[in-house]
């Protein structure tokens, strides 16, 4: 029993200085906390005021009839029921479709196409002078843009038909055919958003291994050979988020329609967002607009969901797994 009060006082002389130490440690941990907390405070509220809350904001107004000027009238699900027999939706959402397609593949094919000519032997300047003049489109306005290849496009007075006549090509109604018109918003599209894949693309074939291509040389490859086992597989997932980037953006398009073409001729080129402004802004049915807008964003995320479900199937993220 007398040596419980000595065990005491050497334990306490042996860990006296943990405890100062300890608390330490706890302070200077809820100090680093504290600096995170506030580095991250502007996006969060960025975040909060600016998406999350517009975003609720609109999923409550879709269960509204409201048109601004009367007090809201709650309608539960009757907007989205309006939705299912709107033959406008099935339209818009059809050219939208058709849209994403087309700059999708468009984008993919001729940034992915460039990147790898630029890859070849060319001097220095020259290569950063073909860099910089692709990725200018990406700096500039959509607006600006538009307004521009309103000009370029059209039938009687535009320079691309002028140049086109010179070699016997007959006018082509870019921006007044039903045919033509959506073609026209798609490349108009890829001829703005490109450069920027384009330096993606760089950038991920920068980071392929050169050994590989040198081996596969050693083996007989040719050009060819070498893009299709090792460029490509090795590139997937660059390829993978210019997709899902690009399939996000462009489900949203709205600027190039109502600039250029106001969604016609007909509703040809009446993509879904430009008729979730038309019925809020238009005719003043915010909450069947906002319906809209939460069946879009459904489509994007569900979308979204597949492109990752399906890229285990092709996109690689290690060397050993694409070879």
């Amino acid at each position: 029993m007398d040596l419980v009060p000595a065990v005491r006082l050497v334990r306490k002389a042996l860990f006296a200085d943990r405890v100062p130490r300890v608390q330490s440690m706890a302070s200077m941990r809820r100090r680093e906390a504290l600096a995170a907390y506030l580095f991250i405070a502007p996006t969060f509220i960025f975040f909060i005021v600016f998406i999350a809350g517009p975003m609720l904001f609109s999923l409550g107004l879709s269960l509204f009839e409201w048109d601004v000027i009367s007090e809201p009238v709650f309608a539960g699900l009757g907007n989205y029921q309006t939705i299912l027999t709107d033959p406008r939706i099935l339209n818009s959402f059809r050219n939208t479709g058709l849209f994403v397609v087309l700059v999708l593949a468009l984008d993919v094919v001729i940034a992915l196409g460039l990147t790898v000519a630029l890859q070849q032997k060319m001097p220095a300047l020259l290569r950063s002078f073909f860099r910089t003049a692709f990725f200018v489109p990406v700096v500039t306005s959509i607006t600006s843009v538009s307004i521009m290849f309103s000009f370029l496009l059209h039938r009687e007075l535009g320079i691309v038909n002028y140049y086109l006549g010179q070699f016997g090509v007959d006018k082509v109604p870019w921006l007044v055919s039903s045919s033509w018109a959506l073609v026209s918003l798609a490349i108009v599209t890829v001829w703005k958003t490109f450069g920027f894949d384009l330096l993606l693309f760089i950038a991920g074939i920068n980071n392929i291994p050169r050994h590989l291509y040198e081996s596969a040389a050693l083996d007989g490859a040719n050009g060819w050979q070498k893009f299709r086992w090792i460029t490509l597989p090795l590139l997937s997932p660059t390829i993978f988020f210019v997709l899902v980037i690009g399939l996000i953006s462009n489900l949203q398009m709205f600027d190039q329609s109502y600039i250029m073409t106001k969604g016609g001729p007909g509703d040809s080129t009446k993509t879904i967002v430009m008729l979730i402004y038309e019925d809020s802004f238009g005719a003043l049915r915010l909450g069947y607009g906002s319906a809209i807008a939460v069946i879009l964003f459904l489509i994007i995320f569900a979308l979204t969901i597949l492109q990752f479900r399906f890229s285990r199937r092709w996109v690689h993220y290690e060397t050993g797994d694409a070879l």
